[in-house]
């Protein structure tokens, strides 16, 4: 008689024990989530707690890693292993931060983004730079494509050297340092000094001046020449005013000349008034001694 009861009580057993594992609150449901094996891909989990915990689960692990890697006596194989372990977890930790945010947790992907940002700028890593210090221990080589050394993976044979050609790359002057070696030579604030630069300017001086000498004497010459051309084509009867305003004009030049040839660079230069009485005087004399 006993059997009946026997079966239906192992019966009554199944159902509730089906029912409490379909129930996401009940104990023995929570208990075989715990003890679930994380999923290969991160798009399978369901629920943000399960997501959640399996991301705490993968930071653990990579803990473990870091402070495992830290022996240098592993040997080199291992160290290579166990460096490739936790970079592995590290991309599958990104995957499930993506996934705990398509499930409507928080965006743990842009908060260690930030974290990094903000240590950088301290200008060090500590625990308080997020929730992944242990990342600090980490360094990475430029077009590794984020692929990182931890602990004795940095002083592995040919790891070292790859470090130390990026540091010579990288260990630049920065803008303090080109202002510290700026001497007032490079603002020209001492060219005169060295006592080169006035004789420079002196030669060139001078040799301006008996360029523009040259220009006045050829100018003279063809203004003379045209005249002469004028003159034996019988020109008109204005031609003496003409020739009153080029005389003056030569004069003006001639005066300029002596003016500019004659007065040292430390000597006060004539005014305006000064020039217009000493042109009328040279017109007066040429005047005079023309029809006088």
């Amino acid at each position: 008689m006993a059997r009946p009861e026997e079966k239906a009580q192992a019966m009554l057993n199944k159902w509730v024990k089906m029912k409490e594992e379909g129930d996401p609150t009940s104990k023995l449901s929570r208990t075989a989530r715990r003890n679930e094996k994380r999923p290969f891909l991160a798009s399978h989990c369901e629920h943000l707690a399960d997501a959640e915990r399996f991301r705490r689960q993968i930071l653990g692990e990579i803990a473990d890693g870091v402070k495992k890697i830290q022996n240098a006596g592993l040997g080199e194989h291992a160290v290579r292993d166990l460096n490739d372990t936790i970079n592995k977890l590290i991309r599958e930790k990104w995957h499930w931060n993506r996934r705990i945010k398509e499930l409507g947790g928080s965006d743990f992907n842009k908060e260690e983004r930030k974290a990094t940002l903000r240590a950088a700028a301290e200008g060090g890593t500590g625990p308080e730079g997020g929730e992944d210090p242990q990342l600090a221990a980490g360094a990475s080589l430029k077009g590794s494509g984020g692929y990182r050394y931890f602990g004795a993976a940095r002083e592995l044979p040919g790891v070292k050297e790859l470090f130390a050609r990026q540091a010579a790359k990288i260990a630049k002057r920065r803008r303090g340092d080109v202002y510290k070696y700026i001497a007032p030579d490079y603002y020209g604030l001492r060219d005169e000094e060295d006592g080169v630069l006035p004789v420079l300017e002196a030669r060139m001086a001078e040799e301006n001046r008996e360029r523009l000498r040259e220009c006045r004497e050829e100018y003279a010459a063809a203004r003379k020449r045209r005249k002469r051309e004028r003159e034996e084509a019988g020109g008109d009867q204005s031609g003496g005013w003409e020739d009153d305003d080029e005389g003056g004009s030569a004069d003006e030049g001639l005066l300029l000349d002596e003016l500019k040839d004659g007065i040292p660079a430390n000597a006060a230069v004539p005014s305006q008034e000064e020039v217009a009485r000493a042109l009328l005087r040279k017109k007066k004399e040429a005047l005079l001694t023309r029809f006088g």
